[in-house]
């Protein structure tokens, strides 16, 4: 008779994964606004919360907008809170979830004497939640095979950090400033998770009365309080632009700006406890059949952050016709959207090109398509991160423009890790009896030592003990006897 012995715990799992969309919209009334050449918007996330069958989240929208005054370039700035939801059935009020907000798509129309922006907020949003995990430890009655596996339990981590810089820069105003992070490492210490990396800042700026673009990296450093963090390890992290301030005090003597950056930085991020298992992995008897019942789980494990930078360039494609009446003057505000392949990175930079035509400024968007392959990788599964930081274009011939871009990558490579284990068991029928004094098994090529003894019903160390000289996995030549005491 079988008599199992259960062990139980506690873990967080992954629950689902949902992407969604709003529409948020910003009015400028400012009477004398000229022609828009630029629009930059920024999102950020306020909240997020699931309940039963519903994701509420909601964040802040930030439209920063440039504008022809005459020879001139000027700039208006507003912002705007908005709300939004997604039905899902298997949403729960119980559930952690991850959101992230981004902006996928800028429109301008103008009704009157006003502009409407319409923004595109994408949100994509991971959902976990707590569970039970069981498992039969030991089965008396039964003869098992045990493999050596890990449990993996998932630990959900955030903060947030501020990051100051001081510089200056040849210029007389700034205008847009667009800033990306990148999280360059991130590592669990006691008490404490630590990030590092990089913020890629863009500035759209004013030098002689002509627009330039101009970058400047800003490394940054931050220590998220964690009361589970015990084990030194890797873990994944990904950081957001909550607020950011970049204020400037020209120089009109020496032609500078003193800057200066302000930014608070948003973290989520994920680390894993592991704990090392001996567990049932098979299980029959010799004098019942049994029906066994396994679970399987997968896990996929930071355990580094590799970066990449890379140079790409071609020709980009262009909304407006350009030829040589056309003066470039500066690729401003790049950005990049990009997806995950088997072998890499493929996407495109895009950036507004400023140039003169006719005595007067204008602008058009440029899109750089690239495709890069990531080498050193063990896993593709992790988030991925692309900055760009900077961007340069010029006019190989008439029509055609070429832009040049530097990128930098950042992978969370990872382990995926499997184990399976037993959750039940339960007798069947009875086997027929040998009543044989001995017999004789011819075994099939390839069979080791658990399959020979579990297709004869005894243990494996019997067959070893009464065959010696049996090596395996058997070539299906062998001759296998097996003794049975008389009762």
């Amino acid at each position: 008779m079988l008599n199992a012995t259960t062990a139980t715990g506690a873990y967080t799992r992954k629950i689902a994964e949902l992407k969604a969309q709003s529409i948020v919209e910003i009015k400028f009334t400012e009477q004398d606004m000229g022609e828009i050449v630029a629009v930059h918007p920024q999102v950020s996330l306020s909240s997020a919360e699931a309940s039963s069958g519903r994701l509420n989240y909601g964040g802040r929208l930030i439209c920063t907008v440039v504008y022809a005054e005459g020879a001139n370039l000027c700039r208006v700035q507003k912002g705007v809170e908005f709300s939004h939801h997604v039905d899902n059935d298997n949403l729960a009020p119980a559930q952690n979830c991850d959101c992230t907000l981004s902006c996928e798509h800028t429109r301008v129309r103008r009704e009157g004497s006003f502009y409407i922006v319409s923004v595109v907020v994408g949100a994509s949003v991971t959902f976990s939640d707590s569970a039970e995990r069981s498992y039969i430890q030991s089965l008396d009655g039964a003869i098992i095979r045990r493999e050596e596996g890990k449990l993996f339990n998932a630990v959900d981590f955030s903060g947030e950090s501020e990051v100051d810089d001081d510089f200056n820069l040849v210029a007389t105003d700034i205008l847009v400033p667009s800033a990306q992070p990148v999280v360059l490492n991130c590592s669990v210490h006691s008490g404490f998770v630590e990030v590092s990396g990089e913020i890629y800042l863009s500035l759209l700026a004013v030098r002689e009365g002509s627009p330039v673009a101009l970058d400047r990296v800003i490394p940054f450093k931050a220590e998220l309080s964690c009361e589970r963090a015990i084990v030194p390890s890797p873990a994944g992290c990904r950081a957001e632009i909550k607020d950011m301030t970049v204020d400037c005090k020209v120089n009109e003597e020496r032609g500078k700006c003193d800057v200066t950056f302000n930014a608070t930085l948003g973290f989520a991020g994920t680390f894993f406890e592991e704990e090392d298992v001996s567990f049932i992995s098979d299980a029959f008897s010799a004098e019942n059949e049994l029906k066994l019942n396994f679970c399987e789980e997968q896990s996929h494990v930071c355990t580094d952050v590799k970066v990449y930078s890379e140079r790409v360039s071609g020709l980009c494609a262009t909304k407006a016709k350009l030829d040589y009446t056309c003066a470039f003057l500066a690729a401003a505000l790049p950005r990049a959207e990009y997806t995950s392949t088997q072998s890499g990175v493929d996407g495109s930079v895009s950036a507004t090109l400023f140039f003169e035509q006719g005595g007067e400024i204008r602008t058009t968007e440029v899109n750089l398509p690239f495709s890069v392959s990531l080498s050193g990788l063990n896993s593709r599964e992790g988030g991925v991160t692309v900055a760009v930081l900077g961007m340069s274009l010029r006019q190989r011939a008439e029509g055609e423009c070429e832009a040049e871009a530097i990128l930098k990558i950042a992978v969370l490579d990872g382990e995926r890790h499997t184990v399976r284990y037993l959750i039940a068991a339960e007798e069947g029928e009875k086997k027929a009896v040998n009543n044989s004094a001995i017999s004789v098994y011819i075994p099939a090529a390839g069979d080791g030592l658990w399959e020979t003894a579990k297709k004869l019903g005894c243990t494996p160390e019997s067959i070893q003990q009464t065959n010696p000289e049996l090596s395996f996995p058997l070539s299906g030549k062998e001759r296998i006897l097996i003794f049975r005491g008389k009762n």
